[in-house]
């Protein structure tokens, strides 16, 4: 009895299993799927994690790129010239008056008077030369001419002689027309004696050697005693002093070939020189050579500068000021905001956002600028150093510039 109801009583407990198992059973057949659900869903949070910093950085690039693909350029308007061009060029100062002053004679130097930065005036002696070869010479040749005139005189006592004769037939024609040719011939000797007489009075005369106009001795290149070969004989010919009269300067300047058809004589020059600091000197263009130099290209002109004071040295280097005319019709520009391309020279004008290529023509060369005579109006913004690849209708953006001019 005991075992039945041991029996009856664990029934209902098996009962109560096999009852409760069906609830459990489609719980446990449901638990793959959700973990499936819940690994999707993981996977795809990493995988949209990643990719969507990826797209958003692609686009940041893009647009990045697309904003840099449009230059910046910098724009300055063009100058208009003014009425009047001053250039400076390099000068050399020269003595309106100047002269090397050689001897005429031969001889040794017996003294001189003068030596360098004196004063002298024109007829000043400055040097006495002593010339016993020419003194003798003179006393030989004036001896010879003695000789020659008293031949002649005879020649002509006897040839008129010959003419009294001849009326009363005691003499022939021939000896007559001897006669008379032998004084014309004695005669000529006489003139050829008295010609080398005074030529050799010349020579003599030369021994005083004068000043040829009012001036500075700028060099003395001799002393007493030295041998003066005047060079006539075939020898070196040595310079004894050297004369300048400082009072009025010729300036000498070479000017560029582009200016040659402005550098008129009367134009406006000043003269500045570094020992005089601030100063100018007022000159004025006298004369041009008409000719351009075909190893420099430049046209040499001449300008005259007062120097009553003699402040100013002969030999000095300067810097000339040369006023010339300019057109207001033109403008100035940058060289850098030249293109050179095959079709011709190009600057490059900013308007609306885009860019555009305008032809000009050049005219003067200022260094840093450069004269524009046509293709400019004077309302363009032209692009400072543009890029060899820019064409016309191409965008390009304006760079910013700060309160102090610059750009940022």
């Amino acid at each position: 009895m005991q075992v039945q109801e041991q029996d009856n009583a664990e029934r209902p407990l098996v009962m109560r299993d096999l009852q409760a198992e069906p609830e459990n059973a489609p719980q446990r057949s449901g638990r793959p799927w959700l973990v499936a659900l819940v690994a999707f869903l993981i996977v795809a949070a990493v995988v949209i994690s990643g990719i969507l910093p990826r797209v958003k950085a692609r686009a940041t690039v893009r647009a990045e790129t697309n904003q840099l693909a449009v230059p910046t350029v910098v724009v300055v308007p063009p100058k208009r010239a003014s009425a009047g061009q001053d250039i400076v060029l390099p000068a050399n100062v020269q003595a309106f008056k100047d002269a090397p002053i050689y001897a005429r004679t031969s001889g040794y130097l017996k003294r001189w008077y003068v030596d360098i930065g004196a004063h002298v005036k024109a007829g000043q002696l400055l040097a006495e030369i002593d010339t016993p070869e020419v003194d003798q010479q003179l006393h030989q040749a004036r001896a010879d001419l003695a000789t020659a005139e008293a031949n002649a005189h005879l020649s002509e006592i006897t040839a008129s002689r010959y003419q009294g004769l001849l009326k009363s037939d005691s003499v022939s024609q021939q000896d007559a027309d001897n006669a008379a040719g032998d004084y014309a011939a004695k005669k000529a000797i006489v003139q050829s004696f008295q010609a080398n007489v005074r030529r050799l009075e010349d020579l003599q005369s030369f021994q005083k050697i004068y000043a040829p106009f009012d001036g500075i001795i700028t060099a003395r290149n001799t002393d007493i005693g030295q041998l003066i070969d005047p060079g006539s004989s075939g020898g070196a010919k040595s310079e004894l002093f050297h004369i300048a009269a400082p009072g009025k300067l010729r300036v000498y300047v070479n000017v560029p070939q582009i200016y040659s058809q402005v550098a008129k004589p009367g134009l406006k020059a000043d003269l500045t020189l570094a020992e005089f600091p601030g100063r100018h000197f007022e000159g004025k263009l006298v004369r041009t050579a008409d000719a351009i130099d075909a190893t420099s290209r430049t046209l040499l002109v001449e300008v005259e500068v007062n120097n009553p004071t003699g402040e100013l040295l002969a030999g000095a280097y300067a810097e000339l000021h040369l006023k010339l005319p300019g057109d207001a019709s033109t403008f100035t520009i940058p060289v850098n905001a030249l293109l050179f391309r095959s079709e011709g020279l190009r600057v490059a004008s900013v308007s609306d956002g885009k860019a555009t290529l305008i032809p000009v023509t050049l005219g003067r060369d200022f260094g840093s600028e450069v004269e524009v005579l046509t293709g400019l109006s004077g309302n363009e913004k032209l692009i400072v150093n543009p890029a060899d690849s820019i064409v016309s209708g191409q965008a390009v953006r304006l760079a910013q510039t700060s309160p102090a001019g610059g750009t940022r």
